[in-house]
């Protein structure tokens, strides 16, 4: 059960003090009298009305509580229904290494893969989507998720600086892989970007990529970067400035991972290939999920109404019967 406005119990607070000032006030009234004997009073016994006379006020606290309750609005959600939507697990592993800075895409290459791929995962909303990082090394940003808002907030956090610097492809392909170990998807795809060529970790690109065809898990391996140099910032006492460097992509090593994983490997020239790349990609990857969705919320306050209702009407037949004054 959930509460509508929750915050409404914090009066239930109140009933603590309310309780102290009646016993208070109880003590208060009861005064004691002198006398030169009790023998005569032994063995008497309270009556059943003194006993019973603090009832009324138990009742009221708690028609106040209910009453309390009935503002807060509890509502049940166990009204579920099962349905067949289009969904795949992906892990998307992206290179965040030095040259991931050069400006041939703009406004630079992990600025546009970030860009793009966001893109991609907001056209992917029945998806389990997750991120894998790498540079020379690697580590999950996301693991696999359908909260989709949470999965962008991680992916604007991205940065250069986060990993030590390197390529290491194959720790970040066999760090995507094992993200995947556990699913239950009919279809396991990782979409692999890079800029470089593997010169770190201690796991070569084809060993990863022949995990990866023992799951099941097709990869999609992408080369980001123009052809022959790219214009590379590079800070200096007067600013910074740009110097041509080679874009060296192993496209060779990229292609076999995706022949080996039932994939397919793309070239990113330039921004708009990138996104062709990505939408080509989305209309490849369709599959069927069995999903719960939560359909409706039930008002749950009758029940609580009642009893408060009984207890107010129980408390005043109580006063102005068994429990009536004298004036």
């Amino acid at each position: 059960m959930t509460f509508h406005n929750p915050l409404i119990l914090l009066l239930l607070i109140l009933i603590v003090p309310i309780v102290l000032w009646y016993v208070k006030r109880h003590a208060i009234k009861e005064q004691s009298v002198r006398m030169s004997s009790i023998g005569s009073y032994k063995g008497g016994s309270k009556s059943w009305r003194v006993r019973l006379r603090h009832i009324p006020f138990v009742l009221r606290m708690m028609a106040f509580a209910l009453v309390v309750i009935v503002f807060a609005r509890p509502q049940s959600s166990n009204s579920w229904q099962n349905r067949t939507k289009e969904g795949i697990d992906i892990i998307m592993t992206m290179d965040i290494s030095g040259t991931m800075l050069a400006e041939d895409l703009k406004p630079n290459r992990l600025k546009a893969a970030k860009n793009v791929a966001i893109d991609f995962i907001k056209n992917r909303p029945n998806d389990n989507i997750g991120l894998v990082l790498f540079a020379g090394e690697s580590f999950a940003q996301c693991p696999l998720t359908n909260d989709h808002n949470v999965l962008i907030n991680m992916f604007n956090s991205v940065d250069y600086g986060m990993l030590a610097d390197g390529t290491a492809i194959g720790l970040g392909l066999a760090n995507a892989v094992g993200r995947l170990k556990d699913s239950k998807a009919k279809s396991k795809v990782v979409i692999l970007l890079t800029d470089g060529s593997n010169n770190a970790g201690d796991i070569s690109p084809e060993t990863a990529a022949d995990i990866a065809a023992k799951m099941g898990v097709r990869v999609y391996s992408i080369g980001g970067g123009t052809r022959g140099k790219a214009p590379f910032p590079i800070d200096t006492p007067f600013g910074i400035q740009y110097q041509e460097i080679d874009v060296d992509i192993d496209e060779p090593m990229l292609k076999r991972i995706a022949q080996k994983t039932d994939g397919k490997y793309f070239r990113a020239t330039d921004n708009k290939k990138l996104k062709e790349i990505y939408d080509e990609i989305d209309k490849m990857e369709k599959t069927k999920r069995e999903v719960q969705d939560f359909s409706r919320k039930n008002e749950a306050y009758l029940p609580f109404a009642l009893l408060a209702l009984l207890c107010i009407f129980s408390e005043i037949v109580l006063r102005k019967t068994l429990f009536d004054r004298i004036p």
